[in-house]
C-alpha cells in the first residue's frame, strides 16, 4: 500500500473528525481504527439511506453490489475503480450485460434461481453474462469490480425487467452523491466524473 494512498486516508479521516469539532479524538484514535470508524459510519449511513429510499418507494434502489461499491468509496475513494465515471458506467454495463444475457436463454419471465434453483439456461445465462461484462469493463476503460456482481444479480433473475434497469442506476446514482458529499466533507478531492491517472513511466 502506497505511502500516498495511507495519507490521503489519514486526510480523510482527520478532515472529517475536524468538521465535527473532534480534533481531540482524531489524535487520540490509531489511524487503522479512525479509519475503520469513518467506514462504518459512511457505509452504514450511505446503505442505510438507500434503503430508506426503496422502502418508502417500493422500488428496488438497494441491491447487494451497491454494498461493495460503497466499502471502495470510502476506503480507496481516489482510485480509478472509485471514480463516478467506472462506477456509473461500471454497474450500467453490468447490468446491461446481466439483461442481454438473461433476454438470450428467453429467462425473462422465469423465477429467479434463487426463488426455483439453478438451471442450465441460468447457468450459461450467468456465465455469458459475467464474460460479457468484464470484457465490456475493459474495453471501455470502465472497470468497477462490484459491477461484476450486479451482472449476476440481473442474469440470475432477481431484476429480470429491463425496466429495472434506471430504478437500478438511481441507486447508483444516489450513493455516488454521497460519496461526492462525504468525502468531499473529509476534504478529499473526490472527483466528479473521472479519476486524472498519472501516466505510465
Amino acid at each position: 500500500m502506497s505511502q500516498r494512498t495511507d495519507r490521503l486516508r489519514r486526510q480523510l479521516i482527520l478532515g472529517l473528525l475536524r468538521k465535527l469539532h473532534l480534533q481531540n479524538i482524531a489524535r487520540r484514535l490509531p489511524p487503522q481504527l479512525a479509519l475503520a470508524l469513518f467506514n462504518f459510519f459512511n457505509g452504514g449511513l450511505s446503505i442505510g439511506l438507500i434503503a430508506v429510499i426503496a422502502l418508502i418507494t417500493r422500488e428496488a434502489f438497494i441491491f447487494p453490489s451497491l454494498g461493495a461499491t460503497a466499502f471502495i468509496l470510502f476506503y480507496i475513494p481516489m482510485a480509478e475503480v472509485a471514480s463516478p465515471r467506472n462506477v456509473f458506467c461500471g454497474h450500467l454495463t453490468g447490468a446491461l450485460c446481466g439483461w442481454c444475457s438473461l433476454a438470450l436463454f428467453g429467462l425473462t419471465d422465469a423465477p429467479s434461481a434463487l426463488s426455483s434453483g439453478m438451471d442450465w439456461p441460468h447457468a450459461f445465462s450467468a456465465a455469458l453474462s459475467m464474460g460479457m461484462a468484464a470484457s465490456m469493463m475493459v474495453l471501455l476503460r470502465v472497470a468497477h469490480p462490484p459491477a461484476a456482481a450486479t451482472s449476476l444479480i440481473v442474469s440470475l433473475g432477481l431484476m429480470p425487467q429491463l425496466s429495472q434497469i434506471p430504478v437500478l442506476m438511481t441507486g447508483v446514482v444516489v450513493l455516488l452523491l454521497q460519496a461526492f458529499l462525504l468525502n468531499r466533507l473529509a476534504g478529499i478531492r473526490y472527483p466528479l466524473w473521472s479519476q486524472r491517472v498519472a501516466p505510465a513511466h
